[in-house]
């Protein structure tokens, strides 16, 4: 990796302390070869091959990174692995230590897979053999500089679990054994479907698409492409296919056979303290596998069910979670004050607060996002957002970190806050109403009155 990797960097360059390196626009994807500088240092954000890691480099990566970065292991709302509190000498460190474990990081753009891919009883075709055909076919398209860093390809072989949930520009869904349908711009619910047919075709098709996106200029994403241009790449209208959803992975046992389970696992906020991983990590068998999965959780697979029983008995003594009603799993929360420089506040701090004052907030139905500064790294997509500044926290109903606030709160009146809030969104629910839906009806202006009052 360091030999490739690196290789690539950008030849853009951000200068951060006494050093110049490689580095791309706030807003890029930063990675191995062009970290992003933020408050607590460099951001390194990867994908391994498959999504997939064995035990013995997982465990390699957690070392890595308490000795090269901040010790904290994060993994994405899209599932991939980010690492903070590096300096440039220590990505190049990091970056020799994952090619020393076998590590493969496959170039940018990232081709997301079903997190179970090739073990789901009931995957419907092979994501991984799509994939291997579209880097071996599209080589040179996929490396093109115009394409944005950030371009996200999903490849959903469906089955009990899939990726319907997940926007992407460009998404490749299994329709049978035979046919894949090619889609832009949206969820499973949202996106434009476009083509539908063998493998070969659908390739193809994805190509047309690259193509397009080269042709409109440097870094475009696939909700830019305009009508025509799109009515000329595929001239024939793609009949209506009915997929039937299906469920996303969750914490806890995935009966895989009558022999084979994988066990779904949260990290509290989607962060992993590397000791505790690695102390976790003892407790598994070598042929075990890690799948990062989205929602900020990972899979072990291989295991039998009374190895699943046994390690879930024992995961939250790790910082790990196998409830899918976890409430915890409602927050995102970013490093926060203390890990990070730019944080005003301790996220993780409030967080507790938060599940044990305020839990009728976190019935799923809404996530909570708190940022401790105005960047929103946890959560991009509008939420429930508190964000820290110096004249203490911005409040939104259904905002991003970087928005203008519902309401500013005092530093001091946060807890009252969060009572007040829990207040709202319990006592004043209507019957069978979620929080989500009950502080929507009363509004951003009823809640910010209700938190500035004494």
């Amino acid at each position: 990796m360091k030999g490739s990797a690196m290789a690539a960097a950008t030849d853009r360059q951000i200068e951060t302390g006494d050093h110049c390196i490689p580095g791309l626009r706030r807003g890029a994807c930063p990675t191995l070869a062009a970290p992003m500088p933020t408050g607590d240092g460099l951001l390194v954000r990867l994908r391994p091959a498959g999504g997939a890691l064995t035990v013995a480099q997982m465990r390699a990566l957690a070392v890595s990174v308490a000795a090269h970065g901040n010790g904290i292991l994060e993994i994405t709302a899209r599932g991939n692995l980010q690492i903070r509190g590096l300096r440039a000498e220590s990505v190049e460190a990091l970056a020799a230590d994952i090619d020393a474990a076998g590590i493969i990081v496959p170039a940018n753009p990232a081709i997301e897979l079903s997190p179970l891919h090739g073990l789901d009883p009931a995957e419907v075709a092979d994501p991984s053999a799509f994939e291997r055909m579209l880097r071996e076919y599209l080589h040179e398209t996929l490396s093109s500089p115009l394409l944005a860093p950030k371009l996200a390809i999903l490849v959903d072989g469906r089955g009990h679990f899939c990726l319907d949930d997940m926007s992407a520009d460009i998404r490749i869904v299994a329709v049978d054994d035979a046919r894949w349908m090619v889609a832009i711009a949206g969820t499973a619910k949202t996106a434009h479907s476009l083509f539908c047919g063998d493998a070969g075709e659908a390739v193809a098709a994805v190509g047309r698409i690259l193509d397009l996106l080269i042709a409109r200029g440097k870094h475009s994403r696939a909700r830019e492409i305009d009508e025509q241009a799109l009515a000329t790449a595929f001239v024939q209208p793609m009949a209506e296919l009915a997929l039937s959803p299906s469920a996303k992975p969750q914490p806890g046992t995935l009966t895989l056979s009558a022999q084979k389970a994988a066990l779904g696992l949260h990290p509290q906020f989607g962060q992993m303290q590397s000791s505790e991983l690695i102390a976790f990590l003892a407790n598994l068998d070598v042929s075990a596998e890690i799948r990062l999965a989205p929602d900020r959780q990972f899979l072990i697979t291989g295991l039998s069910h009374a190895e699943a029983e046994r390690l879930t008995m024992i995961a939250a003594g790790y910082g790990l979670s196998a409830d899918p009603q976890d409430p915890a799993a409602n927050i995102a929360a970013c490093a926060g004050a203390g890990f990070c420089m730019s944080g005003f506040y301790e996220t993780r701090r409030l967080a507790a607060r938060i599940i044990e004052h305020a839990p009728e907030l976190l019935d799923g139905s809404l996530t909570v996002h708190l940022s401790g500064c105005a960047k929103g790294c946890a959560h991009p997509p509008p939420a429930l957002t508190l964000v820290g500044s110096a004249d203490g926290y911005g409040f939104s109903l259904e905002g991003k970190a970087g928005d203008a606030p519902d309401a500013t709160i005092a530093g001091g009146g946060i807890e009252s806050a969060i009572e007040k809030l829990a207040q709202l969104a319990g006592p004043q629910r209507q019957a069978g109403e979620s929080a989500a839906a009950c502080l929507k009806r009363l509004g951003a202006a009823t809640i910010a009155k209700a938190l500035r009052q004494d």
